[in-house]
């Protein structure tokens, strides 16, 4: 109704308190229909209806975690291109759009669940302008005095219909992306608003020098991609929709698409080294035509792989675009890197691309990570290292500074990036506030996205890491790449920096900073498991030794040490085939209890009942 008031489109739809009132409106509009529950967060309890069944089964649902006991139903606009504005507003009116945010996945898949790349990519000026007022007469007309809000719109990609699809009067999940994507501490900037002060009265912190009422501008692109645990839970149907379903999300800034969506999916931390190139994609390559287009029809977590495999077959980026719904603007950027493994692969060597190192500079432009240029020319990640390095192939890191190099940071939040078109201020170039050897830095590694198991705790410990380390006279070195996170937040940690926890990643970030040690034992399992490379690559682990790490992670390594102790055990045995498996089990007698090395949180522990 108030969106009608202003002149917004919204999709087509009615609220019902009773499932015979959302009977009626079944027949009004007709399949497929999204059901909505009032008042929940994440999509709870909602989905989207083809059938009579499924109909009534969600708005049962739907009325039952509703504490309203109401449901929207609304024609289904799955497909559409879905964007985000976050706004700020201040009592005097003054209003600022913080960021926009693109979901790569179209509508019908929660935003929750959606990779999402910021500042929108595929907008034209006048569908942003578009937008951007829209966003802001939302704001007015909803009443929005001062504070932070989050709405969304829905574009049809073929006829250019805009409509407002939700809006959030407060902060959100997308607000706490955005603040990290941005620098611009939304949170922060809406309590000081509620308490009478103006955007044009508060400063920017990155800057020290712009007011609040500066917008952001981006000369950098930031990916989200959300972390799932659907193994936790099998069997388990792992289909995408409106209601969320992930556990956590990493985030990666990179100076280009292709970059920052290689450096985000190394950073899930699901064993994958970026987009393909790891020796994975059997699963994926594997499949015939007519299974790769509806796996590309159906939104999951690994659907991004199956765009890789697609390109890898000759797939034009009509025929992707026509099965999957996403852009082609993206599509394009992901058939170039596809394309780009037989350019990396065309130096036939090591040897052959230290040799031209326009190559090997485009390469990892590309976002390409040494594991993944070692596996594509059958070397070792060392041996790329050792090659790269030796042609000064190193990372330039670059400030988040709001302002696209417009005015000097002071804030040292940092990115890695390969591209050649990287501005001055970098750690070796200008804006670090400690001269080198002024104080010792000491590193700490958080612990990636969220997941069951390894979560906020983890952080807790790291955050209060940084700031013993500050009172002791440290500079803390804050290592993340999870935007839901206080240890990502610019001001927790003397020095942050936005990256994934790879051996490759953390060893650049620590030989620029010139660290005396690092720690590892307060990011849960994820450091844990890069201890033993780190230190072999010359890193001063802190605190508790790599040997005692390894002792108590490695299931045979402490069943040694228990024994040598002399402290009782349940009957046990290691094996690394099926066969010593089932031989152990024999021994044993079933149940027994199966579980890795070097995991946390129950991942991959079964109890087995039989061979």
């Amino acid at each position: 109704q108030i969106m009608g008031e202003i002149g917004l489109e919204v999709p087509r739809g009615a609220s019902a308190h009773s499932l015979e009132e959302a009977r009626r409106l079944r027949r009004q509009f007709g399949y497929p229909l999204v059901i909505r529950p009032g008042f929940t967060l994440g999509g709870t309890g909602g989905g989207t209806a083809h059938d009579d069944e499924s109909f009534d089964a969600i708005v049962q649902r739907g009325l039952f975690y509703s504490p309203t006991s109401e449901v929207l139903i609304e024609e289904s606009i799955a497909g559409w291109k879905e964007f985000e504005l976050e706004v700020m507003r201040d009592a005097r009116g003054n209003s600022v759009i913080v960021c926009s945010i693109e979901n790569l996945d179209p509508m019908g898949v929660h935003t929750g669940d959606s990779i999402t790349v910021a500042p929108a990519q595929t907008l034209t000026d006048r569908e942003y302008q578009r937008m951007r007022d829209g966003a802001l007469a939302v704001m007015q007309a909803v009443g929005v005095t001062t504070g932070g809000s989050n709405v969304q719109f829905a574009l049809d990609p073929a006829t250019g219909r805009m409509v407002v699809i939700e809006m959030n009067p407060r902060v959100s999940r997308s607000s706490a992306l955005a603040s990290k994507a941005t620098g611009f501490p939304i949170a922060k900037i809406a309590a000081k608003l509620a308490i009478g002060f103006t955007l044009d009265e508060l400063r920017n912190d990155i800057t020290r020098e712009t007011p609040a009422c500066f917008e952001p501008a981006l000369d950098y692109v930031v990916t989200k991609i959300p972390r799932f645990t659907f193994e936790k839970f099998q069997p388990v149907d792992d289909t995408l929709g409106t209601q969320m379903k992930s556990v956590g999300e990493t985030m990666s800034i990179g100076r280009t698409f292709k970059e920052s969506l290689q450096k985000a999916l190394r950073s899930l931390e699901t064993g994958r080294a970026g987009f393909g190139a790891d020796g994975k994609d059997a699963p994926f390559e594997g499949l015939d035509d007519d299974a790769l287009a509806a796996g590309l029809a159906r939104p999951h977590p690994n659907r991004i792989f199956l765009l890789r495999a697609a390109f890898r077959r000759s797939w034009s980026v009509a025929r992707v675009a026509a099965a999957s719904r996403i852009d082609p603007w993206f599509l394009r950027h992901m058939e170039e890197l596809a394309a780009y493994e037989d350019e990396i692969r065309s130096a036939g060597s090591l040897a052959g691309l230290a040799a031209d190192a326009a190559l090997f500079r485009q390469a990892k432009s590309f976002g390409y990570g040494d594991r993944q240029i070692a596996w594509l020319l059958g070397a070792t990640e060392a041996d790329v290292r050792r090659a790269r390095e030796s042609l000064g192939l190193r990372p330039a890191f670059c400030l988040v500074d709001t302002c696209a190099a417009e005015f000097r940071a002071v804030t040292p939040y940092f990115y890695s990036t390969f591209a050649a078109d990287v501005p001055s201020d970098r750690v070796d170039g200008g804006g670090a506030p400690d001269s080198p050897g002024s104080r010792r830095k000491v590193m700490i590694l958080g612990g990636g996205p969220n997941r069951i198991g390894q979560g906020i705790e983890f952080d807790y410990c790291c955050v209060h890491a940084s700031f013993a380390l500050r009172d002791a006279g440290y500079v803390s070195v804050m290592v993340n790449s999870n935007p839901e996170t206080v240890s990502t937040d610019y001001d927790t940690s003397d020095r942050l920096y936005f990256e994934p926890l790879t051996l490759e990643d953390v060893l650049a970030v620590y030989q620029t900073e010139g660290c005396t040690g690092a720690i590892v034992q307060f990011g849960g399992q994820t450091p844990l498991n890069l201890a033993r490379a780190l230190a072999e690559n010359g890193v001063n682990i802190i605190g508790t030794p790599v040997d005692s790490i390894d002792a108590a992670e490695d299931r045979k390594g402490f069943q040694e040490l228990a024994t040598r102790l002399g402290l009782r055990q349940p009957p046990n045995g290691l094996a690394t085939t099926v066969g010593q498996a089932e031989a152990i089990a024999a021994r044993i007698g079933f149940p027994v209890l199966m579980r890795p090395s070097f995991v946390l949180g129950g991942r991959a522990m079964v109890i087995v009942h039989d061979v």
